[in-house]
């Protein structure tokens, strides 16, 4: 059965390493629950196995601001000055032209695990073609053997994130979602 974390400061340094450590685990992002590891070929071997998802699609990336500076993704300055907002934004790698969905949570509790685990995998709870879990007790029975740990919040409820793909002007949006664009 998965360790469960508390929702605080002390949780998210916890959970921080677990995942740098390459352990999965199930939080809630600053939009909904999110089954999450860091960026890997194990952590993600294991994500799609968890969620039974299908090979063809891929999983969000969520960094914080120095992360995403460091790395090669061509960021529009528009989307830097929102950021961190619930907004997930498909970007072109400047340097091999591959692309990347990413996303600079807005929620003390990521800020603080993505300064302990760096940049991490994440998908909705759910399995795969199913609607995204909220509520703790349905992800726990659902993936609580599944995965390594998992934080207990109360009163999530959000709606996932807008996707843009903003690899060429002018921006799409490829999935309405929390954030509006205007």
């Amino acid at each position: 059965m998965a360790k469960i974390i508390s929702y605080d400061k002390e949780g998210a340094r916890l959970a921080g390493e677990l995942l740098a450590a390459g352990e999965i685990g199930i939080f809630p992002t600053d939009t909904i629950y999110g089954i999450s590891g860091k960026v890997g070929e194990e952590s993600r071997e294991r994500i799609f196995l968890a969620k039974n998802r299908p090979e063809s699609k891929n999983l969000i990336v969520l960094m914080n601001r120095e992360q995403l500076a460091s790395s090669t993704l061509i960021v529009p300055d528009e989307l830097m000055e929102r950021w961190p907002a619930p907004f997930t934004a498909i970007l072109r790698d400047g340097k091999d032209g591959s692309t990347l969905a990413v996303r600079l949570p807005r929620n003390d509790f990521l800020e603080e695990l993505l300064k302990i685990s760096g940049p991490i995998y994440s998908t909705s709870a759910n399995l795969s073609g199913t609607p995204a879990l909220n509520d703790f007790d349905k992800i726990a029975d659902v993936f609580g053997s599944i995965v390594d740990f998992m934080v207990k919040a109360e009163g999530i409820e959000g709606a996932s994130s807008t996707l843009v793909d903003a690899t060429e002007e002018p921006w799409r949006i490829v999935r309405q979602g929390s954030y509006i664009f205007s």
